[in-house]
């Protein structure tokens, strides 16, 4: 027996060293390089499209307006918001002029300074009626929400619906000057706001919950809010320094 189980050992070990890898062979992983301000073809085949392209701020003007306002700038590749306006000194704020959203899926990045407030807006409308995008349209909260001044309200905080829906960001708030990326899903069936890879926020658009929530008195004084169903993108300018880029977009 003894002879028979060495000898069945001594034909193994060349098969295993046969079949193992070789101390020679390298494994080489691709690194994968993601440049701002692009689309890959898979992107572009899936119906994305580019809101700036890192150097011109093309399809961007004032709220309102016809022109970009002077307080937004191009910095290092980003769309830089100079913080020259905010609180009631309206007429800092841009759109996306040349076209109107309805559903849609929309990704950007962005980063605030310290203690800096901001946000992303969407389904807004212009009009004389209405002196900036919040009149009408939904937003989804950019702000330094570690460093704020202030204590924040959780309807007020960070990748929120703001004033409509709470969010979970817990585990993935970076710092300010530090750059995040979001998300903005929005269709009828279901709504979601994304930071850094977690869902923070989920809803469903014109429901019960939602229109109990639209009429809960904080908007008494803003009858058109969140009315529209399709409109314009926005970002705000709320007197903060703030910097956006990869803004993309596709139609859902």
């Amino acid at each position: 027996m003894k002879k028979q189980k060495w000898l069945f050992l001594g034909m193994l070990v060349p098969l295993v060293w046969a079949c193992g890898p070789k101390a020679t062979e390298e494994v080489v992983e691709e690194e994968v390089v993601i440049v701002d301000n692009s689309l890959t073809e898979e992107e572009k085949a899936e119906g994305w499209m580019l809101l700036f392209d890192g150097t011109s701020m093309d399809g961007w003007r004032a709220f309102n307006g016809d022109s970009t306002p002077p307080n937004w700038i191009i910095e290092d590749g980003a769309m830089k918001g100079l913080g020259a306006t905010g609180g009631e000194d309206f007429g800092g704020d841009i759109v996306f002029g040349p076209m109107e959203f309805e559903e849609f899926e929309m990704e950007f990045t962005w980063k605030i300074s310290p203690g800096g407030n901001s946000g992303v807006f969407y389904h807004v409308v212009e009009g004389p009626d209405y002196k900036a995008p919040y009149y009408t349209g939904p937003e989804y909260q950019v702000i330094d929400q570690l460093g704020f001044a202030q204590p924040l309200e959780k309807w007020q905080s960070l990748a929120g619906d703001y004033a409509m829906y709470e969010p979970d960001y817990e585990g993935v708030v970076k710092p300010a000057g530090e750059w995040n990326v979001s998300k903005i899903i929005f269709s009828e069936e279901g709504a979601s706001y994304w930071l850094n890879g977690k869902k923070t926020v989920e809803f469903i658009p014109y429901s019960e919950d939602w229109t109990a929530r639209r009429n809960s008195g904080k908007w008494n004084d803003f009858p058109d809010y969140k009315i529209a169903r399709k409109g314009l993108i926005a970002l705000q300018d709320h007197g903060d320094p703030v910097w956006f880029k990869n803004i993309k977009i596709r139609p859902l």
